[in-house]
C-alpha cells in the first residue's frame, strides 16, 4: 500500500482547514448545548461502497483538536467498504468530536473519492498493459494528498511538479520555434538521468519528433482511429501515453489501442466525495 504524505506536509493542511472552521469564536453551538466534561463516543461510516484513502487527515484532525481524544481505525487505507461498514471510531469530549467532524469527513470523503473513482478506471485497463495516470491538475495545496489518493486507488503519478521531467507541450514548442529545436534544447539541458517527453496532437507532428528520439511521447486528443495510427508508428521506439477525452466509458477503448499510460485529470478534479458520516453512539 503506498505511503501517505508525512505528518510535516499534512499537518499545515489540517490546521487550516481547521482554522476556517474554528476562527469566528470556535463551535458556539457546541458551547451552548454541550458540557466541556462531556464525553461521547463516535463512529465514521461509510454511506456508500468506495475505496477508503485519507484516514492520516481524519487522525490529525482530531489529535490537533484534544489529546483526550482516542481515534481507532478499524480499516486502513486502500480498503475497499461497503455502505455502513465502520470506518474509525472517536471517544473523549463531545465538544472536541463535534469541532473537528466536518474537517475530517472532508478530507477523508475527498481522498476517498479519488481513489474510488482511479479503482473504477484500473479496473477497465484490466487485460491490457496499460495504465493510468495523475497530472499536475490538482487542487491548490492538496497534490501531495491528492496524488497519494490516486496510487491507493491503484493509478500512478505523472511528475510531481515541473521540475520532475522534462515535458514539451504546444507552448514549448512555439516558444522554441520548433520541434527540432525544442527537443534539441531539452537535450542539452537535461542530464543524463532526465527523461524527455514532447507533447502532439497530429501524426505530422508526431512523424517530426521521432528522428530526435524523444523518450516519451504524449498523445493528445486523438481519436481512437488516430491513435491506432501512432502507436504503429511509434513501433516501441518510445513509451506512448494518451491523454484526452478519457471517461469511464472510453477508457477502456483507449487502452486497446496498446498505449502505455492513460493519463487524465478526471481523477483528481472531478470526482465525487465518498459519502461518510459521523454518528453519536452514546
Amino acid at each position: 500500500m503506498p505511503t501517505p504524505p508525512p505528518d510535516a506536509i499534512t499537518l499545515p493542511l489540517v490546521l487550516k482547514a481547521l482554522g476556517e472552521d474554528l476562527a469566528q469564536g470556535g463551535d458556539t453551538t457546541s458551547n451552548a448545548l454541550i458540557a466541556p466534561d462531556q464525553q461521547a463516543q463516535a463512529v465514521i461510516v461509510a454511506r456508500q461502497d468506495g475505496r477508503l484513502a485519507g484516514l492520516c487527515c481524519a487522525r490529525l484532525t482530531f489529535a490537533q483538536l484534544d489529546a483526550n481524544l482516542a481515534f481507532t481505525e478499524h480499516v486502513r487505507d486502500g480498503d475497499d467498504v461497503l455502505a455502513g461498514d465502520v470506518v474509525a471510531s472517536i471517544k473523549g469530549p463531545a465538544r472536541s468530536i463535534l469541532a473537528g467532524e466536518r474537517v475530517a469527513l472532508n478530507f477523508l470523503g475527498h481522498l476517498s473519492g479519488i481513489a474510488t473513482s482511479t479503482r473504477a478506471m484500473v479496473e477497465k485497463l484490466e487485460g491490457t498493459d496499460a495504465r493510468l495516470c495523475c497530472t499536475r491538475k490538482t487542487l491548490p495545496g492538496l497534490r501531495s494528498l491528492q496524488k497519494y489518493a490516486v496510487r491507493v486507488g491503484g493509478g500512478i503519478n505523472h511528475r510531481f511538479g515541473l521540475g520532475g521531467a522534462i515535458l514539451i507541450k504546444d507552448n514549448h514548442i512555439h516558444a522554441a520555434g520548433g520541434i527540432k529545436n525544442a527537443i534539441t534544447r531539452a537535450r542539452e539541458h537535461a542530464g543524463h538521468m532526465s527523461k524527455i517527453e514532447i507533447e502532439v496532437d497530429a501524426l505530422d507532428q508526431l512523424q517530426s519528433a521521432l528522428p530526435h528520439k524523444p523518450d516519451a511521447v504524449l498523445l493528445d486528443n486523438m481519436d481512437l482511429r488516430t491513435l491506432r495510427q501512432a502507436v504503429g508508428i511509434i513501433d516501441k521506439r518510445a513509451i506512448i501515453e494518451a491523454s484526452g477525452g478519457v471517461t469511464l466509458d472510453t477508457i477502456a477503448d483507449i487502452a486497446a489501442t496498446g498505449v502505455d499510460v492513460i493519463s487524465t485529470s478526471v481523477i483528481t478534479m472531478s470526482a465525487p466525495a465518498l459519502d461518510l458520516g459521523l454518528d453519536f453512539t452514546s
